[in-house]
């Protein structure tokens, strides 16, 4: 009988083929339909913002990137086949009429340029796209520069590990991968067309595959020798001791090091003996030396390491490894900016020698206490400030800073921004939504130490009353008409924000034909059509089809409220865009609006950041940055590895017509002069920023947060300490929730020490390691005369200053607080606002906090909102006594006076309100009933003895009386009972010891 040809692979029919096809296009179109739109319609909004270089230099550099390493990759594997094809025997023997290997061979021979040419295209288009994703890591190898800081392991520039490096591992691990493809490709082809047979003991090899797959085994161990080469300075950023420290350790350096010479060694001798098999029939050689490479890997890379590890340095681990956390230290600080020439130390003793109303520094900084918590108000701006059920305000406010008549003041200030996701009703029509309700309306300002307030009441008055809120300054459209600005803003109508990025209406079709009506809703008796730059035309039918295509959304192509000068607004969070334009920036999680040269713009902090520098700290910038404001709100935290940081940018976005402006701020920043040779035309030098907007710059709070948590630690210089952990500091929990997070710092306008001008500047209070007494309090300077520059008070470590949360378990354990707390809780919600930490009085540490007291809901339609009911104080007075002493009461004045005596209190008066308003909290401050007044001017004389016992006796007196009315139940007597027992206190204390 004879033998069979062996059938190929069951072939499709005509119909099927063409369905296949049909199949295959379709999916393309939707593979890359959306990517196409996209990438069309980013072209067009990059030339909007004037930002297409940015554009078309990331595009090419992918496009290059795709091409050059899907060529490699791609071509490699071609080759690889090719000359496994070519190279195949003549005769291939069938081992029977259902072998396998003879379907395969007759089906890759019937559509041989189909395998031969789709397998490499489709490794090379699959590489391509992988690697077009690592722009960043080429585009820093062109363009990086030197740091001129040295290792102290090699001596090389930062710049090969931080711009070289990366780039060398990038090119390598693509040879590796095309390597390993081409030898597998060139394995299997073999097998195919019987280079390579399996039957019989040893299997059987011809020569061509034999040399072919020695070669590509060869180069791939070859490559593996150069990686040895270049671990050696990947261990600078090694992570074996983390959390104590990153970076090369006493193991990595004096074990790990030598290792992978020794490994680097073997595996050039195995490449050796892999290339010898070209010649040699003898495979026993390359296989002993594959497994003389794994053994050694094992034995010398992984073993020997553990041993000393083990063996040599635990036992004596802060000696031996000392040498490396000095040089861990030294790199943290530079890598993120605390060096000691940017940080001051100075010694604080904790307690003040000297009253705060003599020190001019003291008395600035209590006349602009801040009693208003921008994490608070949100509600409270809404529901005074909100005019339309569409307009809105972000969850968390901001603070700046304004010079108005001369009188430096710090402000709470939020744009009154479009909330579309607050629409009802028909305003949710896709008309109304997209284009009538298109824009915000001004910029709305409060004082920050600064309420409204009525004399005479009680806590539980005042939260039931019209007072404790804030003192508005509003410039919008219809403060512009009146022309009573206090902050003078020409356009007000924001387009731009934080706010409406929030929402699925994160695009308005502005503008129409030529002599149409204005559509936008501007006020009730007004429309208003858009001038201003922003936006992309969708005038022509293919814009109007991209867009369409884009938001799937039918409206664009076909509604006649879109003619042909019509635009398209949308990306209108500032940060995206800025991250946008500036792709390779770090944006800082909040952007603020300021009022400059009379235009609303929101300023945006970016940052470079690397994540490998030699020795330096490597850090997640979410871990650090997240308090327990981001845990309320949500805010956007940024997710990315980092060992490097700089606020090196400072981005501005118009928020009439969105405008991006990036602006260069330091000037010694390696990475940043990296990527300005990348994108020259992006940055703006530092020389081109107005005076006007450099006076509303403050320094970062994310920065502010990754550098005090590097503080907490690498403020200790000796590495015997360092490892012992004693001398480091916490970053304290909040006091005022309930659930356990980071106190977030706090923005306040203190003193300068040696001027007594008013300084903007961001501060934190720093605790003892897993302890609560006070350590350290840090303050960097936002003043464009000396911003960034750090001070650090660190308090001595033999006695006890309180931390927030010690100061505000003692301050609400107070009885009068705890007693009046007890009434207040019957219909409100009590919330305590930010606890400010200010060093005055010549060292000593203030302590103020605002209470807020919310109406509890009544009604499914009642709306409460947050309001200034009280404020606290703490002070620790100097030796011997040490003690606390607790100020509670109406206004910030009068709780001063019961700290520190008659007279204090009246350093806290700010300028007088603008005609028509309220007085200030802290201004004049009110007799609330059921607080204590403000105490008496101290008489000329020293008090009798029987001064002192009538004053004891009244307040043993109001005591057995509030005793009485608390067991009694009658609500009226026991508020009347506490408030005899506040003006027994009152009185007490008013009397000079």
């Amino acid at each position: 009988m004879g033998m069979r040809p062996p059938a190929g692979l069951p072939s499709l029919s005509k119909r099927s083929r063409v369905l296949l096809v049909l199949a295959l296009v379709v999916a393309a179109l939707l593979l890359v339909g959306p990517r196409l739109i996209s990438t069309y319609t980013d072209w067009l909004w990059f030339g909007e913002v004037g930002f297409r270089g940015v554009f078309t230099t990331v595009l090419v550099t992918r496009l290059l990137l795709f091409l050059v390493v899907g060529v490699v990759v791609g071509g490699i594997v071609w080759l690889a086949l090719l000359l496994a094809y070519r190279s195949r025997p003549v005769f291939v023997p069938v081992s029977g009429p259902n072998d396998p290997v003879a379907r395969y061979r007759t089906t890759v021979m019937t559509r041989l340029r189909l395998f031969g040419l789709a397998i490499p295209i489709a490794v090379g288009l699959l590489a391509g796209l992988i690697a077009q994703s690592s722009w960043v890591t080429v585009q820093l190898f062109v363009n990086g520069g030197a740091f001129g800081v040295a290792d102290p392991e090699f001596g090389l520039d930062v710049g090969f590990y931080t711009f070289d490096l990366p780039f060398y591992r990038f090119v390598l691990n693509w040879l590796f991968v095309a390597v390993l493809l081409a030898f597998f490709a060139s394995l299997v082809t073999h097998y195919i067309f019987g280079g390579l047979k399996l039957a019989g003991r040893g299997g059987a090899l011809t020569n061509a595959a034999r040399v072919q797959l020695a070669v590509l085994a060869g180069t791939f161990i070859l490559l593996k020798a150069v990686a040895y080469w270049f671990d050696r300075y990947s261990l600078l950023s090694s992570s074996r001791k983390e959390p104590t420290f990153t970076g090369g350790s006493y193991t990595d350096m004096n074990a790990v090091l030598q290792a992978k010479l020794i490994l680097l060694a073997i595996a050039v001798i195995c490449a050796g003996a892999f290339f010898a098999a070209i010649f040699l029939r003898d495979l026993r050689i390359p296989a002993m030396a594959t497994a003389l490479l794994v053994l050694s890997s094992i034995l010398v890379g992984a073993v020997w390491p553990l041993v000393v590890e083990q063996f040599s340095v635990r036992p004596n681990a802060a000696d031996k490894e000392s040498a490396y956390i000095e040089r861990n230290i030294a790199a943290t600080r530079q890598a993120y900016g605390i060096t000691d020439d940017k940080v001051e130390y100075q010694d604080y003793q904790g307690y003040g020698t000297t009253p705060p109303r003599d020190v001019p520094a003291d008395v600035t900084t209590i006349a602009n206490t801040r009693l208003l918590d921008p994490n608070i108000l949100s509600r409270t701006f809404t529901q005074q400030q909100q005019l339309k059920n569409f307009y809105g305000f972000p969850p968390t406010l901001d603070i700046d800073r304004y010079d108005i008549d001369g009188e430096m003041r710090d402000y709470i200030v939020a744009a009154r921004e479009l909330s579309s996701k607050s629409l009802t009703g028909n305003q949710t029509d896709w008309i109304n939504k997209h284009t009538v309700y298109t824009h915000g309306n001004g910029l709305v300002a409060a004082p920050a130490n600064r309420v409204n307030a009525a004399a005479g009441e009680s806590a539980e008055e005042a939260a039931n009353s019209n007072s404790g809120y804030p003192v508005y300054m509003v410039s919008d459209i219809a403060s512009q008409a009146a022309g009573n600005q206090v902050i003078p803003v020409e356009q007000p109508r924001i387009y731009y924000g934080e706010v409406i990025a929030d929402t699925d209406a994160d695009y308005a079709i502005v503008g129409g034909s030529q002599g149409s009506d204005p559509r936008e809703y501007d006020t009730d008796t007004s429309r208003y059509t858009y001038t201003g730059s922003g936006g992309v035309p969708i005038g022509n039918w293919f814009n109007r089809l991209a867009f369409a295509a884009k938001y799937t959304e039918r409206n664009i192509l076909f509604s006649g409220a879109i003619g042909s000068d019509s635009k398209i607004i949308y990306n209108r969070d500032p940060r995206d865009r800025v991250t946008h334009v500036a792709p390779w920036l770090t944006a800082d999680g909040d952007s603020y609006p300021a009022v400059v040269d009379g235009k609303v713009v929101w300023i945006v902090d970016a940052y470079t950041t690397l994540q490998d520098y030699p020795y330096a700290q490597r850090s997640s910038l979410d871990g650090l940055v997240e308090d327990s404001i981001d845990q309320n709100t949500g805010r956007l935290l940024p997710r990315k590895e980092v060992s490097y940081i700089r606020n090196s940018v400072k981005a501005t976005v118009d928020a009439y017509d969105g405008t991006v402006k990036l602006y260069q701020v330091d000037q010694n920043d390696p990475v940043l002069d990296a990527w300005m040779g990348v994108f020259p035309e992006a940055v703006q030098p530092a020389d081109s920023i107005p005076d006007e907007l450099r006076a509303h710059f403050r320094y970062p709070e994310d920065l502010f947060k990754v550098q005090r948590e590097m503080l907490a630690k690498y403020h200790v210089d000796d590495p015997k300490e360092f490892f012992t952990n004693n001398a480091f500091w916490s970053v304290p929990s909040d006091p005022t929730i309930d659930t356990s997070a980071n106190q977030p710092p706090y923005y306040v306008l203190v003193g300068d020490p040696e001027t007594g001008k008013p300084s903007f500047n961001l501060t934190s209070a720093m605790v003892g390691y897993s302890r609560e007494f006070l350590s350290a309090y840090l303050s960097v300077k936002s003043d464009p005369e000396n911003y960034g520059k750090f001070t650090v008070l660190q308090l001595p470590t033999d006695t006890q200053t309180q931390g927030p949360q010690q100061t505000q378990n003692s301050m609400i354990s107070d009885p009068r607080v705890a007693s009046e707390r007890t009434l207040l809780e019957r219909s409100n919600k009590i919330q305590y606002g930010n606890l400010l930490t200010l060093p005055i009085a010549n060292g000593g540490i203030l302590y103020v906090e605002p209470m807020y007291t919310e109406r509890s809901s009544t009604g499914p339609n009642t709306s409460t909102f947050p309001q200034l009911s009280r404020v606290l104080v703490s002070y620790r007075e100097p030796p011997p006594s040490n003690s606390v002493r607790v100020g509670y009461a109406p206004t910030l004045a009068q709780a001063l006076d019961q700290v520190f005596g008659a007279g204090t209190g009246s350093v806290a008066t700010a300028p007088s309100a603008e005609e028509g308003t309220p007085p200030e909290t802290g201004t004049t401050p009110p007799v609330a009933q059921g607080a204590a007044p403000a105490a008496p001017t101290a008489p000329a004389t020293p008090p009798s003895g029987t001064d002192v016992s009538a004053a004891v006796a009244e307040l043993d007196a109001s005591l057995d009386a509030l005793t009485s009315a608390q067991r009694s139940g009658d609500f009226a007597a026991y508020g009347a009972a506490l408030a005899r027992v506040q003006k027994a206190v009152a009185a007490y204390e008013a009397i000079p010891k």
